[in-house]
């Protein structure tokens, strides 16, 4: 049986490079950068004020004045304007353009105003005080943000910044969501006392939307010849299909044969891990990749986060994200040869230890237990006691702990 090391390293070995394409930057949001951003101009782009207060030439102060004539005020956007003598100031705002003639800013704080004069309250002036000088941040040409990245709010600021309007990002994998069984009805069915509802794909759908990827969603009832016809329509139209249930051994899974007979070579079925034992991973010969996973909605959820998305991670060219890792809180036991996923909660110490509080649910069909937990924590399978204080390797799925 496939481990999950190896299954993981099978996967991440068919990575594939989609191209890029040109959209909006207030699209760009969670898209992966393919360019570099650089600076259209110093930034800042002129020595610009940080407090509200005057503007004076240094020289003043070295000469024992004082006391000043404020010759006008300038607030930001507005034309510099120059000062002729040193007992002279410019009342200023946060943001202003700094003129030419002057190069230290004084606070309100630490003067008083009367009748169009300003006096000092506090001699500790240093030249260049409460500046933002020209360039200090970035000079014109001079790479801003280094392609590879998830474009995020903050990115966002500074390409704004640049009128960078258009942006060259990482194109996604055209995705589909089939899932299968004559158990399943829509959302909006009543289901009868042996029927549930799908769930599955809409959970799939929910974190692809999170990575910007909008997967169409088909459902195969359980028969041979719609599921060929169907899997073969898929194979035809999209990059990547991602499918839930009808890979294990029933009698009414049809699935595994029916990829094989259209085409799509198994690259490994059953993997020793709990929950999601029986996934299946796949690639047609003209591509395509199939990601199998098991119906059970706890092995489905691990499987997207654990295979898939490390998959997508490095499709889209971004740098392997650093492991994240927490502390037991308390005694756990998992006998069976498997590698084990364990739901757990997440929550800091003042101390700043992030620690895993285990959930045990009732089992891998158990989806209710997923709105009461944060992440899966991965337990190495050759050990069966997992004691407090152990630290060990958690896969985030709740968006707040990602």
């Amino acid at each position: 049986m496939t481990t999950v090391e190896q299954a993981e390293k099978l996967v991440l070995a068919e990575v594939k490079d989609f191209g890029t394409e040109t959209i909006s930057f207030e699209q760009a949001l969670g898209r992966a950068l393919a360019e570099d951003i650089m600076a259209d101009r110093d930034l800042p782009p002129f020595n610009r004020v940080t407090m509200d207060g005057i503007a004076i030439n240094y020289k003043a102060i070295e000469d024992g004045i004082t006391s000043f004539r404020i010759k006008a005020t300038q607030a930001a956007g507005d034309t510099p304007v120059e000062i002729k003598s040193h007992d002279e100031c410019i009342e200023i705002m946060t943001g202003a353009a700094l003129p030419a003639s002057v190069d230290t800013v004084i606070p309100y704080e630490h003067i008083e105003i009367k009748g169009g004069h300003v006096n000092l309250l506090n001699n500790d002036i240093k030249r260049g005080q409460n500046l933002h000088s020209k360039g200090a941040d970035k000079r014109r040409g001079e790479v801003i943000i280094s392609e590879g990245r998830i474009i995020t709010p903050a990115l966002i600021n500074t390409i704004a910044s640049v009128g960078k309007a258009q942006l060259l990002v990482k194109k996604l994998p055209k995705v589909v969501i089939v899932s299968s069984g004559d158990e399943l009805v829509g959302i909006r069915q009543e289901p009868s006392s042996t029927q549930i509802r799908k769930s599955n794909s809409y959970a799939i759908q929910a974190v692809l939307n999170q990575h910007q990827i909008n997967a169409d969603l088909l459902h195969i009832p359980d028969d041979p010849e719609i599921t060929r016809e169907k899997i073969g329509h898929s194979l035809e139209n999209y990059d990547v299909i991602l499918m839930t249930g009808g890979i294990s051994m029933g009698k009414f899974d049809y699935i595994p044969k029916t990829l094989e007979e259209v085409g799509v070579k198994a690259i490994f079925h059953k993997v020793s891990q709990r929950p999601g034992k029986p996934f299946w991973f796949g690639k047609h010969e003209n591509g395509v990749l199939v990601f199998a996973f098991p119906g059970n909605p706890v092995a489905t959820f691990m499987c997207l986060h654990r295979y898939f998305l490390a998959w997508l991670n490095a499709s889209q060219k971004l740098p392997e994200k650093p492991a994240a890792y927490a502390v037991l809180r308390q005694n756990f036991t998992f006998k069976p040869d498997l590698q084990y996923f364990l739901q757990v909660k997440l929550r800091f110490t003042d101390e700043g230890k992030l620690l895993a509080e285990p959930v045990e649910g009732n089992g891998s069909g158990d989806f209710a237990n997923l709105a009461d937990t944060d992440a899966f924590m991965e337990l190495p399978m050759e050990r069966n006691e997992f004691k407090q204080g152990d630290a060990f390797r958690i896969w985030p799925f709740n968006h707040y702990w990602v």
